[in-house]
């Protein structure tokens, strides 16, 4: 029997795999957009055979298998128009200034098609450490989806002044927030910061929200 091609797994994972753990993984992902995407990159790929791992021995049945080594959904398309460039929508919200507070993301192509939503319960924090939090969740997924160019949108005018110069950080609780925020902003080719009004912000707003309802 011919060695499979990387095409005919990934189609057949597309059709008959459940895929409930990425599904729940991912928030705002269907069954049904994890097998398009999945068919998709199959279509992209050439139908070169791989090799299949040998059958267990004797010896190895009865020992424990090995941990398998999760992928992330982003990383089975290649770097294309639809994730090399993404819009983060990041919000963050704390009921009492310092109180439970929660992170929020959206990340969408520059279609306007959503790509990831994203929430995070952040514990007691205040609101502004969950704005940069909501907007650190937002940028580490977007590298993890492969995106080389990144245009950030908030509501917080001091986070976007801050991380664009314009504003000093004075605060202890902020600085190793904007430090890594600037770290993972100069992993990107190009960046891009806008101040938008809450109004315009709503999907992020959202989330950062339902995070504190939900313990996400």
């Amino acid at each position: 029997m011919p060695a499979p091609s990387i095409v005919d797994i990934l189609l057949h994972i597309a059709r008959e795999e459940p895929l409930s753990s990425t599904v729940r993984a991912f928030r705002g992902l269907t069954r049904e957009h994890l097998g398009k995407l999945i068919e998709e990159a199959a279509g992209r790929l050439g139908g070169d055979p791989v090799s299949l791992p040998a059958p267990p021995s004797e010896a190895s049945v009865g020992s424990a298998p090995a941990t398998p080594k999760a992928t992330a959904v982003g990383e089975l398309l290649p770097s294309s128009g639809a994730t090399a460039r993404l819009r983060v929508y990041s919000d963050g919200a704390a009921r009492g200034n310092p109180g439970p507070a929660g992170a929020g993301a959206v990340l969408m192509d520059l279609d306007g098609n959503v790509v990831a939503r994203l929430g995070k319960f952040l514990g007691h924090q205040t609101n502004n450490q969950a704005e940069y939090k909501g907007l650190l969740l937002g940028l580490k997924h977007a590298k993890a989806l492969g995106a080389r160019e990144v245009e950030v949108f908030a509501d917080s005018e001091l986070l976007i002044r801050q991380l664009g110069g314009r504003y000093q950080v004075k605060s202890p609780l902020l600085k190793p927030l904007f430090d890594e925020a600037r770290l993972l902003l100069g992993a990107f080719s190009k960046v891009k910061l806008v101040h938008v009004p809450r109004a315009k912000n709503a999907e992020a707003d959202e989330m950062s929200n339902r995070a504190i309802d939900e313990r996400l």
